[in-house]
């Protein structure tokens, strides 16, 4: 089984999280923010990965540590429970639309962490997750699993659905670059990943 758990605790954030990669997109997530929990459980879904996350963190002082936080455990996760990535696909390409707007995810699960991240959103908020707070979120999900990670809202007007596209869009890059495809060689002309 390609899964992990762990805990990140710290002086800002408590995170308890759960990740089977070869599941069928079941989740439990309850991190405080609604809206955030609505794009983990997207991230999931669309990826077809079992993911439960409880996470609380000092909301009092920001959303920022328990956002960052939560993708920093997400990536070691998600680079723990792929191990040596014998077999898998390695790259995954995801587009994604809801309604006006358009996202596109590519990864490749390299080995080099590096996030290119390009969004301009309609609004800076939405029920409590800064907008801004999306490209901190995949910075830190992109350092910890190791991947090079392409985020772009290509064009949108509403700032709910051109968050939901970007998030789903990495859901199903996710689910193609983990999969499994055969063989038991590392896909890489190096050797390793």
């Amino acid at each position: 089984m390609r899964n992990a758990r762990l805990q990140r605790t710290t002086a800002e954030t408590r995170i308890d999280l759960e990740l089977n990669l070869d599941g069928s997109g079941i989740t439990e997530i309850a991190t405080g923010l609604g809206f955030f929990d609505h794009m983990l459980t997207h991230i999931g879904k669309h990826g077809r990965i079992d993911l439960r996350i409880a996470a609380a963190g000092d909301l009092h002082v920001d959303e920022h540590h328990l956002i960052e936080d939560v993708g920093l455990a997400l990536g070691k996760a998600l680079y723990e429970s792929l191990g040596e990535k014998r077999g898998i696909e390695r790259f995954g390409v995801g587009f994604v639309t809801m309604d006006e707007a358009l996202a596109r995810t590519v990864i490749d699960l390299s080995g080099r962490p590096h996030l290119v991240f390009l969004a301009a959103f309609s609004r800076d908020m939405i029920n409590g997750f800064p907008t801004e707070m999306a490209k901190e979120f995949f910075q830190a999900v992109a350092n910890e699993a190791k991947m090079n990670l392409h985020v772009a809202l290509l064009y949108g007007t509403n700032a709910h659905h051109q968050m939901e596209a970007m998030y789903k869009s990495f859901g199903r890059a996710l689910r193609d670059a983990v999969r499994v495809t055969g063989g038991e060689s590392i896909p890489s002309t190096k050797g390793v990943l």
